[in-house]
């Protein structure tokens, strides 16, 4: 797919050149500002200074899915996404600032690359969509991106959000009164989940490894299980 490629790259570029450098004031009680040298994990996450940050406003397309032009057909646009935010951040130096902490323990926060707002710049390459479920910054920044017909927006895609709902696998359903999961991880590790944290919705029992549903949390302790942190 070079050729579609190859139109994602002047305009992406041509974006994080000129994109305005507006940052929302973060919040006083906000954590510590981070800044240093950034590793991109994939179209809206990245690695700086050894911590986990999920840009703000912003959703990219997951790695793994597929958008469809009408004349080339298909490619793999979530990995070209990664691809071409690596290409200008990998080893560049960001300054972030944090808005919040998701519920996967990522610094959720707005980045600067020379001053340049990194989700603003995404987003009027087409390479991103406004992620309006959270916040509305860049919302008009992903209406000049459709109109100009910049990145993405040549193609069929699906956006992230929907991609991941329909790859989610349906709720399983506890025995009654017994919702407590107990869950074995990788590394042998016997951990029990409470309806309501953090990670109960996401974690999956399968009896074939051992794993149980627990009535009680008396009986998941007696068992050897312990309850996750959150």
């Amino acid at each position: 797919m070079l050729r579609i490629c190859s139109r994602l790259v002047p305009a992406a570029a041509a974006a994080l050149i000129c994109a305005c450098a507006g940052l929302a004031t973060a919040v006083a009680a906000a954590p510590a500002e981070v800044s240093g040298t950034a590793r991109v994990i994939d179209g809206d996450t990245l690695d700086v200074a050894d911590r986990r940050i999920r840009l703000f406003g912003i959703d990219a397309v997951e790695k793994d899915q597929t958008c469809r032009h009408p004349v080339d057909g298909d490619w793999p646009c979530g990995r070209e996404v990664t691809r071409q935010v690596a290409v200008w951040l990998d080893g560049k130096t960001l300054h972030c600032v944090p808005q919040s902490v998701d519920r996967y323990g990522r610094q959720v926060a707005i980045c600067t690359l020379d001053g340049q707002d990194v989700g603003r710049a995404l987003v009027r390459a087409g390479l991103a969509f406004a992620y309006k479920k959270y916040s509305t910054l860049y919302a008009s920044d992903e209406r000049r991106a459709l109109a100009a017909g910049r990145g993405l927006w040549t193609s069929v895609v699906v956006r992230p959000d929907t991609h991941r709902a329909a790859a989610r696998p349906e709720p399983q359903i506890a025995p009654k009164g017994c919702q407590i999961k107990g869950n074995i991880a990788s590394d042998g590790t016997r951990i029990y989940h409470m309806p309501g944290q953090a990670f109960y919705a996401n974690t999956r029992i399968s009896p074939k490894k051992g794993e149980h549903w627990f009535c009680t949390e008396a009986a998941a302790r007696k068992a050897g299980w312990r309850r996750a942190r959150r």
